[in-house]
This record gives C-alpha cells, sequence and structure tokens, in this order.
C-alpha cells in the first residue's frame, strides 16, 4: 500500500501519522484520503481538482508537477504533501 506522509501544517486536517492507501495513481491516494479526511480537500486541491499553488508533493522523493496527479504510482509509495510558507 502507499503511504502518505502529510506535513506538520496540515495536520488540523490530516490524518495523525503515516496513511496508508490502496491506490494506482496519485489522485487516486489522494482521493482516498479525502473521503475520509473531506477538510483537508481544499487545502490541497481547488474547485477544479487541480494541486493548488502553495502546496507541493513528492513522490518517492520526485517532486510532482501541478499536471501530474494522475501518475501511476507503485504499491509502496512513498508520497508526501507540503504546504509552501511564507511571511516575514
Amino acid at each position: 500500500m502507499a503511504r502518505l506522509h502529510f506535513a506538520s501544517r496540515l495536520r488540523h486536517v490530516a490524518p495523525p501519522g503515516t496513511t496508508h492507501v490502496s491506490a494506482s495513481t496519485l489522485r487516486e491516494a489522494l482521493d482516498g484520503v479525502f473521503a475520509h479526511h473531506a477538510a483537508l480537500r481544499s487545502y490541497v486541491v481547488d474547485e477544479q481538482a487541480r494541486l493548488r499553488k502553495h502546496v507541493t508533493i513528492f513522490v518517492d522523493g520526485r517532486r510532482i508537477d501541478a499536471t501530474e496527479l494522475d501518475i501511476v504510482i507503485g504499491a509502496d509509495a512513498d508520497i508526501y504533501v507540503m504546504q509552501a510558507l511564507s511571511g516575514g
């Protein structure tokens, strides 16, 4: 099963710890988590189900472009979802 890890900044809406999902694409993996943590969806994707500008996802150490949510992932993929932080 793929393993999803969410940055601490998302902990108030994301599942605690590592989440295991069975999915063949990154989008399916995210949707699997969103099904149980609906509030998380709006922090990660916009109304057109596109990755938000301030979110970065890494799959097996490779940064995913915003247009690549439908990429095929391995059964044992490690997925990291992070929000960019800004401020002064």
